[in-house]
């Protein structure tokens, strides 16, 4: 009997503190645990109590890269419980905003995080040296979603200016349009960074995913839409909970969920490709047919090509708001007084997958329950599944090699791992 274990300690490149121990017992593949050890945050917990206002704020501190992310989607979950609905201006100021987001955390992930493992460096400083024109546009990328966060949240990281119903400050005219330049030329940057991340060498590998993100009948998912999956899954962001559920295990300070009957799925920008291909603006859906980019991409290390694809859709929606910006009347909608207990969800796309808010709001406005799922609590259940496969079609590997290859299949999934560990359910037994 031989027994060999893979063990990674922690890490590197991805947000968050995580590690990896693999272990296998005569040629088969006994344990694969992403071990996510980074302290929870309870977030949960400490919403209670609160008034619904500052839900958002609140939120956003969960991640200092999507933020955003946070804020929308607890903004649509509690507008949701106030019966109010935020539409026109304010809805694409919104997407503007988000589009930001996107622009950024994709940028930060394709070029510091993830082409090191792609071009054969041991991270972005020694691919700087090599490749300086590739890391600046991968900075100038992400400084172009920073301005776009900085001018509609107030700063770029834990934006200020978002509230429910709006924004506390809406930007003028001049300030929208001023942004314009930098936007547009990020939009050429974004379709370089296609083509320069088509020229990638990507192990061929295919996995059998249940796709799920959201579905809108006229956009690109960002802000709204129905929950719907590659199985036929197609429900209202408030029945989530029928349907997928959130397991504890012992090695992780993130819950697991799972699709309740069927096992893991993924979420992020593989499945929103796939569940929305024909939503894809003209630009973006031009150069993912020149690289040859199939509708459905089940090869997860080609995961980094489809986030360079969103990269292009972000910058491309942000001109299209831009150009049409005219300031709305108000910043916000008001909410009306509420007289009972009230009860409302949501999920909006994350640059990482589909992002869920539920909260349960008295009369006098305050908390009583707050239910977040992340999406990297979403996936690793999935990343789990993904590293199983990889270690067992590469069993001859050494063991460094194998080692490193399993970190690459993490990263695959830009895992936000701080994001996923506000929840946590403790059992303690004593014997």
């Amino acid at each position: 009997m031989t027994e060999r274990t893979i063990a990674v300690n922690y890490l590197a490149r991805v947000e968050g503190e995580g590690a990896l121990r693999v272990r296998i017992r005569d040629r088969t593949v006994e344990e694969v645990e992403l071990r996510i050890f980074e302290p929870p945050r309870f977030f949960e917990a400490f919403l209670r109590g609160r008034h619904y206002t500052e839900a958002p704020d609140v939120t956003a501190r969960i991640c200092g890269i999507c933020p955003v992310a946070y804020q929308m989607s607890a903004c649509h979950a509690l507008e949701r419980a106030l019966g109010i609905e935020v539409g026109g201006t304010l809805r694409e100021l919104r997407r503007l905003l988000y589009c930001g987001e996107w622009i950024e955390s994709h940028a930060l992930h394709i070029y510091l995080l993830h082409a090191p493992d792609f071009l054969g460096y041991p991270d972005a400083i020694q691919l700087a040296r090599d490749h300086p024109e590739a890391v600046q546009r991968g900075l100038a990328l992400k400084k172009a979603g920073n301005a776009i966060m900085r001018m509609l949240g107030g700063r770029e990281i834990h934006p200020i200016n978002v509230r429910v119903g709006g924004f506390y400050r809406c930007p003028s005219r001049d300030e929208v349009a001023d942004l314009r330049g930098e936007v547009v030329r990020a939009l050429a940057l974004a379709e370089e960074t296609v083509r320069f991340v088509a020229g990638f060498e990507f192990p061929k590998v295919e996995e059998d995913y249940e796709f799920v993100a959201l579905r809108h009948p006229e956009e690109y998912p960002l802000n709204e839409g129905r929950i719907e999956s590659s199985t036929g899954v197609d429900i209202d962001p408030a029945d989530f909970d029928g349907t997928f559920e959130e397991v504890q295990m012992p090695h992780s300070h993130a819950l697991h969920s799972v699709h309740k009957g069927a096992g893991s799925y993924l979420v992020g920008p593989m499945a929103r490709y796939a569940l929305n291909h024909d939503r894809l603006s003209p630009r973006a859906l031009r150069v993912a047919q020149e690289v040859g980019l199939e509708p459905v991409v089940r090869n997860p290390f080609r995961s980094v090509l489809v986030r360079a694809v969103e990269v292009v859709y972000a910058c491309e929606e942000a001109v299209r708001i831009i150009d049409r910006y005219r300031p709305p009347e108000r910043p916000w909608v008001e909410a009306p007084p509420i007289d009972h207990p009230t009860h409302g969800a949501a999920a909006t796309e994350a640059p990482r997958g589909l992002l869920y808010h539920a909260y349960d709001v008295d009369p006098s406005g305050l908390l009583r329950t707050a239910h977040i799922v992340a999406p990297t609590a979403q996936n690793q259940k999935r990343i789990e599944d993904d590293l199983r496969h990889l270690v067992t079609r590469s069993l001859d590997l050494d063991t460094p090699a194998l080692t490193f290859a399993c970190e690459r299949a993490i990263r695959n999934h830009d895992p936000c791992i701080s994001c996923a560990t506000h929840f946590l359910s403790v059992e303690l037994v004593r014997e």
